[in-house]
């Protein structure tokens, strides 16, 4: 029996390619307990998959078995498969197979799920809808923004809206609010000399004291096709600081030329659908822009979110760089990340702007919270 199961899972590996060589049999492999046979998860990657043979498995008639729609592979791969499943096989058609087909048809983009994955391809696929199709693509947009955002949300509010004050108890109970030092000093007439150990009778928490002494926050990020995810997450992010008393939030996109966004920034939706992928990178000229909207340089912060990779000329890149520190304003560079959150940038441009006195690294968004509110005291 267990061989048998073996020579299902090949038969499945290799496609109904290997018909002849091997055939399912025994009990048959079930999926999920649900009664699912080998020849269904057999139709449903063979759509997909027969790809690689270059078979024109859309078609439809002909004396053989009615093939699956694209719509209905949809529906089958969401009933044959758990949901982690179901991701990576609609990324392979949408990456691997360039199945347009799956959002350009309204039917087939409804049964999508809608993740960070579907929104980076939508917004590189804009450009093929139209009408209803257009409608339900923006819907996906706003859901899966609106997702990014509760998570973004949670971690930037924490540390932007106000730094530790020690002299003022919570009653927030958190590690966050820890007093470690009051509270060793508060305990230690409990500390046991023989067991040496301190006993802990009660434990204090610090507040937090709000700031609304605003700053303006220039936010600039490289739109080029290697920036898809920064440019996501930065566009929430910007929403995000739309939204605190003690921000006054500028978004900015660019390659060679520069959008203002700024005027979008409480309509996620907006924001995401007017970004224009790839393209040259021209990080001097941004800058430049940037600098423009510079009013109190002693209260204003420029973010610039690139892989520091220069179109143009390096000398330029430094040369605005550099008026921009000397202003007093702060430049704060969060460089690229790839899909395993590893830094991917010009680490010989990023060394020459950390000696001009940029800051620059990568962070989580919490991180980068937290470093803004220590400027911002």
């Amino acid at each position: 029996m267990n061989d048998q199961k073996q020579l299902n899972r090949w038969r499945l590996i290799l496609g109904s390619q290997s018909k002849d060589q091997i055939s399912f049999g025994g009990e048959g492999f079930r999926a999920m307990e649900s009664g699912i046979g080998c020849e269904d998860l057999e139709e449903a990657l063979d759509f997909l998959y027969s790809r690689e043979y270059g078979e024109d498995v859309r078609r439809e008639g002909g004396t053989g078995a009615s093939r699956l729609t694209t719509a209905g592979w949809i529906t089958k791969i969401r009933r044959l498969f758990p949901k982690e499943t179901v991701e990576v096989l609609e990324r392979h058609a949408l990456e691997r197979y360039e199945m347009q087909e799956l959002l350009t048809d309204k039917e087939v983009l409804e049964k999508l799920e809608p993740n960070q994955e579907l929104l980076k391809t939508i917004l590189q696929l804009k450009h093929l809808m139209k009408g209803p199709v257009l409608d339900t693509a923006r819907r996906i947009v706003r859901k899966v923004a609106e997702e990014i955002a509760e998570k973004l949300n949670r971690e930037i509010r924490r540390s932007l809206l106000g730094s530790l004050d020690r002299n003022t108890p919570s009653h927030v109970k958190s590690m966050r609010n820890l007093d470690i030092r009051k509270t060793i000093r508060r305990n230690l007439s409990h500390y046991d000399p023989e067991e040496k150990r301190l006993v802990l009778e009660q434990v204090y928490f610090s507040s937090r004291t709000r700031k609304y002494n605003q700053w303006r926050v220039v936010i600039a990020v490289d739109e080029s096709g290697s920036m898809l995810d920064s440019v996501i997450h930065s566009a929430v992010m910007a929403g995000i600081f739309a939204w605190l008393p003690m921000l006054d939030t500028r978004l900015v996109i660019f390659d060679t030329q520069v959008v203002d966004l700024s005027a979008h920034l409480e309509d996620p939706v907006e924001t995401l659908m007017s970004i224009q992928l790839g393209g040259g990178t021209y990080i001097a000229g941004a800058l430049q822009y940037c600098e423009g909207l510079i009013e109190n340089p002693n209260r204003t912060m420029v973010i610039l979110v690139s892989d520091l990779c220069e179109g143009g000329s390096i000398g330029g890149l430094l040369g605005v760089s550099r008026d921009i520190i000397e202003s007093g304003a702060k430049l704060i560079c969060l460089t690229a990340l790839d899909r395993d959150a590893n830094p991917v940038y010009d680490r010989r441009t990023a060394q020459r702007l950390a000696d001009l006195g940029a800051h620059v690294g990568a962070m989580t968004p919490e991180m980068l919270g937290d470093f803004m509110g220590k400027i911002m005291q």
